[in-house]
């Protein structure tokens, strides 16, 4: 079993704490001691709400939009994120190199046009090789429309690519 960091007591804490789902990973899938660190266990509870719906303004496992869907992963781990996608681009984390993205960074994209150069979407990453990463989001696209896994190189993502910010601890 993963155990997810304890939260805050404060009152909005508390409600999201009831919020936040326990969960148990498959033993294939348990973290060793060599990579049991929060961006691990984060990227676990994130795919455990993989095929939620969307909805735009979502920030509740009943539905989520990406920036609530990115607001209530972090906020599950004790770490408040903007619930709206544009102030992504505002001073957040630290920004990194696309080839130094790792698993529990967060992905900032445009919105859907790509010519628009302010953040519009946000996911998490899961993997990278140093060239291409893998991410989860809350996707609007009429063939997905819920949280599901997409590359960096699928569709349009690498021309709405902005930038990559790190807030979890090394």
């Amino acid at each position: 079993m993963v155990v997810l960091p304890s939260i805050s007591t404060s009152a909005t804490s508390a409600k999201v704490g009831l919020l936040c789902l326990w969960f148990t990973l498959p033993l294939s899938a348990q973290p060793t001691a060599a990579d049991s660190s929060m961006a691990t266990q984060l990227v676990a509870f994130a795919e455990t709400l993989l095929g939620t719906p969307y909805r735009h303004a979502g920030k509740t496992p009943k539905a989520f939009d990406c920036s609530g869907f990115v607001h209530y992963v972090f906020k599950c781990f004790g770490i408040a994120m903007p619930a709206s996608s544009a102030l992504y681009s505002k001073h957040l984390g630290r920004e990194v190199k696309l080839s130094e993205a790792r698993a529990g960074d967060i992905v900032v994209f445009t919105g859907t046009n790509s010519a628009i150069r302010r953040a519009g979407h946000v996911g998490i990453v899961t993997s990278s090789d140093g060239k291409n990463l893998r991410f989860i989001h809350a996707s609007s696209s009429a063939k997905t429309n819920a949280v599901t896994y997409n590359f960096l190189a699928d569709g349009s993502y690498r021309k709405r690519f902005l930038k990559v910010i790190r807030v979890l601890p090394p």
